[in-house]
């Protein structure tokens, strides 16, 4: 008999920079990052045997004055 082994599966990864609508810096000075629809985007990754592995807040400038909050998401699943 043979033995079964179980190998780690290879992964994949995706890197995606979440930020909200411009609009919102033009009118306020600087836009957050709005936790219902970021959360709404995290769900929306999980069908599909996306994972969060780390996040990175970024302060992002929009044209001269404006800032524009935006996260930088790392994203894992297994290779199929």
């Amino acid at each position: 008999m043979i033995p079964y082994v179980k190998r780690n599966p290879m992964k994949e990864y995706k890197v995606v920079i979440y930020q909200e609508s411009p609009l919102s810096s033009l009118f306020f000075g600087a836009a957050k990052v709005n936790p219902v629809n970021f959360s709404a985007f995290l769900n929306k990754q999980t069908p599909e045997g996306w994972r969060v592995v780390t996040m990175e807040k970024d302060l992002r400038r929009m044209l001269l004055f404006f800032k524009r909050e935006a996260y930088v998401v790392i994203l894992e699943r297994d290779r199929v």
